[in-house]
């Protein structure tokens, strides 16, 4: 038990630290934080998240590479085994909820972009931008086989991107809007079948 205290400790300091960050930078940007106001929203002192991270840059980056990281692993598993339908429906529930549960995350990573992506170059032009044309080679394999209908591979992952990410970098507007205080589950699988249907019946594969 003693063995694994630190290790614990660590973690749990760690996720603290970061969820203070995300928000500390949703809030003031990446200009506007500071690491005083982000261990003052995390509850610790200056001190203890210095002993984490060295300086500001590397809290945001570490904000950034969590979030893109739980993304990988939330939307990495397009296969040609699944076939478009199914790939399809995974993709977006993935994006639906992620978007649903963790907005803070994918408003950092809309700020940044429309900032520059000074902190995510080498992460688009080549992680990103690879991951693109992989995922678009699968579909277009089922174009090819005549598993569903001819449509812009690229352009279909970035209407999917779009739509389900809406609902976190807007949730202000979107909560106003339906005079809601925040989503419910029922949102989540809501707007999950909505767009699903949506997208699959726009690619002719909605014909069960």
């Amino acid at each position: 038990m003693q063995t694994n205290q630190p290790k614990s400790i660590r973690e749990k300091s760690l996720k603290t630290i970061l969820f203070a960050a995300q928000e500390e930078f949703v809030l003031q940007g990446y200009k506007g934080a500071t690491v005083q106001s982000i261990a003052d929203k995390a509850k610790l002192p200056k001190a203890n998240v210095l002993y984490y991270f060295k300086n500001k840059e590397n809290i945001y980056h570490a904000v950034l590479e969590h979030t893109l990281d739980m993304w990988d692993k939330g939307i990495g598993d397009i296969i040609p085994e699944d076939g478009p339908k199914l790939a399809i429906e995974k993709f977006i529930r993935a994006k639906v909820t992620m978007s649903f549960k963790h907005p803070q995350a994918s408003k950092i990573y809309a700020m940044e972009i429309i900032q520059g992506a000074q902190h995510l170059k080498d992460f688009t032009r080549t992680y990103l931008r690879q991951w693109v044309r992989d995922k678009a080679k699968v579909f277009q394999h089922w174009i090819d086989n005549g598993e569903m209908k001819d449509v812009d591979p690229v352009n279909l992952i970035f209407l999917i991107w779009s739509s389900t990410q809406h609902y976190a970098d807007f949730d202000n507007q979107i909560l106003t809007i339906m005079n809601r205080a925040d989503y419910e589950q029922d949102d989540i699988n809501h707007v999950t079948r909505f767009l699903t249907d949506f997208i699959l019946t726009g690619c002719e594969l909605n014909n069960d």
